[in-house]
């Protein structure tokens, strides 16, 4: 088995004889390197041992097959020489080192069987981690597709927030014209203004003239006898004073007009003032709003 990094805090390794692929993910960069060593270590250990448990098999194989050919010759040996004591001399030291290569043996398996507790132990364990890590992926997937929803819906949100931005940049270029007719208002209003203002200083000049109309009647109450001799002259004065009478009349009615016109254009203006004020005021609404 070998573990390869397949990403800066992810990594996984096979084993051919489960068929099957293990995952783990480490919370640093730094832990999945340490893990690769140690991997990396228990695997040449593994190896080792295996390694050395192999030569001990071969050894005592060896020692055996040896031992086997050796004892008939021995035996061969003392029935020549003569006495038993002879042949337990030739097979003791074999036998001492049989047992001893045995006892290295049994130790070296021993020790090979705690190492794959060991290693099932570890393995077991990376099993349960790459589990986690399947349920987190899958959980991390689910997540995934909540914010592609989520950024969907605030894609949509944001493309609204576009077209009433639209909306009220077109309703302020609105706000700008009416602005600009409410200017013309006023400039139209100081004008009519300016002529009312001109057609009071005319009644007043008119006023002024029509004050003089007594003295007349005096002097001609007191002028009886250049009344007669002035009766075409008067008469020219009446007509006179009609027209300045018909001009007053004519002026008040003008006046009067003038200022109900003034009256409508100054309740206009007041409306369309109140109305910028009201659509200022909901543009600053939204602007906190936003």
């Amino acid at each position: 088995m070998t573990f390869t990094k397949t990403s800066q805090k992810f990594g996984q390794w096979a084993d051919s004889r489960a068929n099957t692929v293990f995952g783990l993910g480490f919370s640093s960069e730094q832990q999945l390197a340490k893990f690769a060593e140690k991997f990396q270590e228990v695997k040449e250990s593994a190896k080792l041992a295996r390694d050395k448990s192999q030569e001990k098999v071969e050894t005592l194989s060896n020692h055996s097959q040896e031992s086997g050919r050796e004892t008939p010759s021995t035996t061969q040996a003392s029935s020549i020489n003569g006495t038993d004591d002879e042949k337990i001399s030739h097979v003791g030291p074999e036998a001492a080192v049989l047992k001893t290569e045995n006892e290295r043996l049994k130790s070296a398996v021993e020790l090979s069987n705690t190492n794959a507790k060991k290693w099932e132990t570890e393995l077991q364990t990376l099993r349960e981690n790459n589990a986690r890590l399947v349920d987190a992926l899958q959980e991390s997937s689910a997540n995934v597709e909540s914010w592609k929803k989520q950024l969907s819906a605030c894609k949509e949100e944001s493309d609204t927030l576009r077209e009433k931005i639209a909306e009220l940049e077109a309703q302020c270029a609105e706000a700008d014209l009416e602005k600009q007719k409410n200017a013309q208002l006023t400039v139209r209003v100081q004008e009519l203004e300016a002529e009312l203002n001109d057609k009071e200083q005319e009644l007043e000049n008119l006023r002024k003239q029509a004050e003089i109309i007594p003295q007349l009647m005096a002097e001609c109450e007191s002028i009886t006898t250049k009344m007669q001799a002035a009766e075409t002259k008067n008469g020219e004065l009446e007509g006179r004073i009609g027209g300045l009478q018909l001009d007053i009349n004519d002026s008040q009615q003008k006046q009067t007009q003038m200022k109900g016109e003034l009256k409508k254009f100054m309740d206009i203006l007041d409306g369309k003032i109140d109305e910028l004020h009201e659509f200022r005021q909901g543009l600053s609404k939204l602007g906190v709003d936003n």
